[in-house]
């Protein structure tokens, strides 16, 4: 087996960094939702996936709806003002926002993020 040396520099810890998953209703709420976050600056940047199909519980009964997916890189301490955000744009009662730890990613990406954030 030959080992590679790995720069230390292009690859760091993700520290605060997070990914942070919506999902909403309509494109259109999807592109309301992601320019706020972009604005206010409580995401660096947010990815919208035009479509996906979720399949769920709701008030009991099985559901299934096709709905966009934001994908916004943001940071822990941002956390509660994205939330509070999407919570007053967003069409659902409940919606989905849940973050994912960004464990390593490139330097650059991860500066950029938290200078932007």
């Amino acid at each position: 087996m030959v080992r590679r040396k790995i720069d230390s520099d292009p690859i760091s810890e993700g520290g605060d960094a997070l990914v942070v998953l919506i999902t909403v209703a309509s494109r259109e709420e999807a592109e309301r939702i992601a320019r706020r976050l972009v604005e206010d600056r409580l995401a660096a940047c947010v990815n919208i996936v035009p479509q996906v199909r979720s399949f769920f519980i709701w008030q009991g009964k099985f559901s299934q709806e096709d709905e966009c997916l934001l994908v916004a890189k943001s940071r822990r301490a941002r956390f509660p003002e994205l939330t509070a955000a999407v919570k007053q744009l967003h069409s659902y009662s409940v919606p989905e926002i849940i973050a994912l730890p960004i464990l390593v990613g490139s330097a650059d990406y991860l500066r950029w993020m938290a200078d932007s954030t």
